[in-house]
């Protein structure tokens, strides 16, 4: 009985024990390195193939998917500046934790754009008429106006302005925070947070990439950024992403807690409900009869102690 107690208790100790800091900043930095790969990757090759906005989305979709299920376990599977503020806002991380996210976070992506920018054909590069590396990096940047993919595709045509990119990628952060703060909601585990923040990203994308190509994730603007050198609009891609966390982490917190809370006291309250009358006297009579028992058993006792005594005395007279 004791070794299955020790037993027990050794596997509750394993399966609560979490992560270190260091263990769940490399899974931070392998997620975003493959967050970044992809989407990035798709970007700079996107005169190559014909995936266009679908593709790119499928592939950031995917890329999540993946390494959510690989890591999710370790770190929770942010891959991203502002769902890690979300995180910290919503309860989950401490302050610390998020800033040490955000530097695992940068490391991945950059790594990433590096292994693209290193590999990088150069005869491809004159071949699409680039004149260095960092011309074709320039696809891969987030940006609004004449860096506006709509810009690009309609020659010129129409562009989209400052405010409208800030509002979209305000708007589209808050959703994909929003989405990860009730997917992965401690309380109430819905056992498929990855496949529901990928179809996020999938869908926002498809919505967003020709205003700003698609923003939402700080890290992987940086990163496209440093290797294109087009630093001048990196600012919206930080604060907008951030603004729209912070948005929908206080709106999480404020109505997605009240409705656990609310449903919590529903079920406590109908499991009193579910208790009648029957049960307290099944309960009782148990009780009364576990009480006579030992009685019993007791007075059982003192007969058979006591029964021997007269045979003794008749031995005796004999």
């Amino acid at each position: 009985m004791s070794q299955d107690l020790a037993a027990t208790r050794g596997v509750t100790e394993v399966e609560e024990r979490s992560p270190s800091l260091l263990v769940r900043l490399l899974a931070e930095t392998f997620g975003t390195f493959l967050l970044t790969l992809v989407i990035v990757g798709m970007l700079v090759y996107g005169p190559l193939n014909s995936a266009q906005a679908l593709g790119i989305a499928l592939g950031g979709a995917f890329a999540y998917i993946a390494g959510a299920a690989a890591v999710g376990r370790i770190s929770g599977a942010h891959f991203n500046p502002a769902i890690s503020l979300g995180a910290w806002l919503g309860g989950r991380i401490s302050v610390g934790s998020m800033f040490s996210y955000w530097g695992a976070q940068l490391v991945g992506a950059i790594l990433a754009a590096a292994v693209l920018f290193t590999t990088l054909p150069r005869a491809l590069v004159e071949l699409l008429g680039k004149e260095d590396t960092q011309g074709v990096f320039s696809s891969a940047v987030n940006g609004f106006g004449e860096l506006s993919p709509l810009y690009l595709q309609t020659q010129g045509g129409a562009q989209f302005d400052w405010f409208p990119a800030l509002l979209v990628e305000v708007i589209i952060s808050a959703v994909l925070v929003g989405v990860y703060l009730g997917a992965n909601d401690p309380r109430r585990p819905l056992g498929y947070g990855p496949l529901a923040v990928g179809s996020a990203i999938a869908a926002l994308t498809l919505i967003s990439w020709f205003i700003t190509n698609t923003g939402m994730n700080p890290a992987r603007s940086t990163a496209a950024a440093i290797f294109a050198g087009e630093w001048g609009q990196l600012w919206l891609f930080w604060v907008a992403p951030l603004v729209g966390a912070a948005l929908a982490a206080l709106f999480y917190r404020a109505f997605g807690s009240n409705e656990t809370e609310e449903t919590e006291e529903l079920d406590l309250d109908e499991d009193d409900d579910d208790l009648d009358d029957d049960d307290v006297v099944v309960v009782e009579e148990t009780e009364i009869v576990a009480a006579e028992t030992p009685a019993k058993a007791e007075a059982e006792t003192e007969d058979e102690a006591v029964t021997p005594e007269p045979a003794k005395k008749a031995d005796d007279k004999a």
